[in-house]
Parts: structure tokens; C-alpha cells; sequence
């Protein structure tokens, strides 16, 4: 079972979240950036004003005014998963490419300049899985956290924990927390002795349409309506509201198929 854990700080603050290695950005590309930015609006209240020209038609979605998640364009040329990613901060994405490259991942866009926002390239890690890395200049990332319509978790979906988690903490430095649970493949992403993501192993449940990939958790005030509402917008329940130890979570898709999970966070 796939669980989920509160990583903002509290009432909604953002210290250290944007320390190396830890999550501070997620990222959609979509075909109908239109439509998609109307999806996203009416289910968590976004509102979007326009993001770096370098990254092509790119919106930035803000909540009460906060940046809170990005939403791009996808080349019609790439044959690229829709889908959400989260971006890593980095002191020196040049040197963190490298490590990428070093420790059996592919870079696959940059580093690459986001004008005078930051620095910015997109890689995949031994499994396939994609992911980001950001180094901000100006554009700090994530800036609100722990209300709804915001990240709350991400977590790589894969076969197994121990054939990845060793790629991350070769790029990244994190402490691993294996889970104490039998016959539950977790492992936790620490930084600073502060969990900031996970490793999931779900063996042959892995999603064939789709592999290893990033699951983005956002966080939800009521969360069966808010699965209500996903679907009342035309997007689809994947896998239904049940609790967990961290709260009330359900996986859902938007209409282009981007999947992500909802969570109402234990408090």
C-alpha cells in the first residue's frame, strides 16, 4: 500500500525545503495547457500568470498569490509521458548532472538557463524514472505548503527499492530509512534527518503503461469530495479514498491522464 508523509513544515512554512536534495518543485507538461490550467483552477483554487519564455509556453500556478506548482507546454515533436515532476533542488545542477551521469542515470534536457529564474535540467535515474533538478536564482520554488492545493509528498513508484535507492543517495547524499513493516518494499529519503520523500517497491503491481515514475501527493481539505470534484471535471479515480497512517489518500488522473494522488494529511 502506497503511504504518503506530511513534509511541510508547520502552518504552512517552507524553511529548509528548498536545502540540497530536497523536493521544491513540481512540474506538468500537458498537450492543452488551456484546458489543463482550467482543471487544475477549478479543483484547487490555482490561479496562473506566465513562466520563464526559455521553457516554452509555461505557466506558473500560484495559490493566494504563492507559487505552488508549474504547468508547460509539451513538444508535439517528443513523445514524453504526461505527467507530474518533481524537481530536486541543487546548489550546482552542473555538478549534479554529473552525478546523475556518474551514478548510471541519463540527463535528458540542460542544464539549461530559465532566465534569470535559475538553473534547470531534467534527467531519469536507472529505473527510467524522470525527475528534475533545480538550482534557483530568483525563483525560489514552492512557496506554501501543508494547505489545500499544494505538494504535499512525492514518491517514486518502482519494482523494487534496493536496485534505485543507491542512484538517489549517490546524487543527493540522503539517509535511507528502510520500512520496518514486513513484506512492505518502503524506503524514506532523508535530509538533515528530515523526511522529504520515498521509495516505494511494488513488485509486479507496477503500472506496465507506464514503469517507475514520480507520484506527486496534493494536499486535499475534504478528500472524497475533492475525488468528486476530479472526476466531475473529466478526470478519473484510479484508486479509491482509503486511510493510511498518514491520512486519507486516493489516486486519481487528470483528463490527459497525468496522474497524481490526494491526501488529507493526519494533523
Amino acid at each position: 500500500m502506497t503511504e504518503a508523509r506530511e513534509s511541510a513544515g508547520p502552518n504552512g512554512t517552507t524553511h529548509a525545503r528548498h536545502a540540497p536534495g530536497t523536493p521544491c518543485w513540481v512540474s506538468l507538461m500537458a498537450h492543452d495547457t488551456a484546458a489543463t490550467q482550467e482543471f487544475y483552477g477549478a479543483l484547487f483554487g490555482w490561479e496562473f500568470q506566465p513562466g520563464p519564455p526559455q521553457l516554452g509556453p509555461y505557466a506558473r500556478a500560484l495559490l493566494d498569490g504563492r507559487e505552488v506548482a508549474g504547468i508547460g507546454q509539451l513538444p508535439p515533436d517528443r513523445h514524453l509521458p504526461i505527467a507530474w515532476t518533481p524537481y530536486f533542488a541543487s546548489a550546482d545542477v552542473d555538478r549534479t548532472a554529473e552525478k546523475v551521469r556518474y551514478s548510471g542515470g541519463t540527463v535528458g534536457v540542460g542544464p539549461l538557463d530559465a532566465a534569470e529564474a535559475g538553473r534547470l535540467a531534467i534527467a531519469s535515474d536507472t529505473s527510467g524514472a524522470v525527475f528534475g533538478i533545480w538550482q534557483r536564482v530568483a525563483h525560489l520554488g514552492t512557496e506554501l505548503t501543508g494547505v489545500p492545493g499544494t505538494p504535499a509528498w512525492n514518491e517514486l513508484v518502482t519494482r523494487d527499492t534496493e536496485s534505485v535507492v543507491k542512484f538517489y543517495q549517490g546524487v543527493f547524499g540522503y539517509d535511507l530509512e528502510p520500512a520496518v513493516s514486513p513484506g512492505f518494499d518502503y524506503v524514506t529519503l532523508h535530509i538533515d534527518g528530515r523526511p522529504v520523500a520515498g521509495v516505494h517497491g511494488v513488485g509486479n503491481a507496477l503500472p506496465r503503461d507506464r514503469g517507475p515514475h514520480w507520484l506527486t501527493y496534493f494536499e486535499a481539505a475534504e478528500l472524497d469530495d475533492t475525488v468528486r470534484l476530479v472526476t466531475e471535471l473529466g478526470g478519473r479515480l484510479l484508486r479509491a479514498a482509503h486511510d493510511s497512517p498518514y491520512g486519507r489518500v486516493a489516486t486519481v488522473a487528470d483528463p490527459e491522464g497525468a496522474v497524481f494522488s490526494l491526501i488529507h494529511a493526519v494533523s
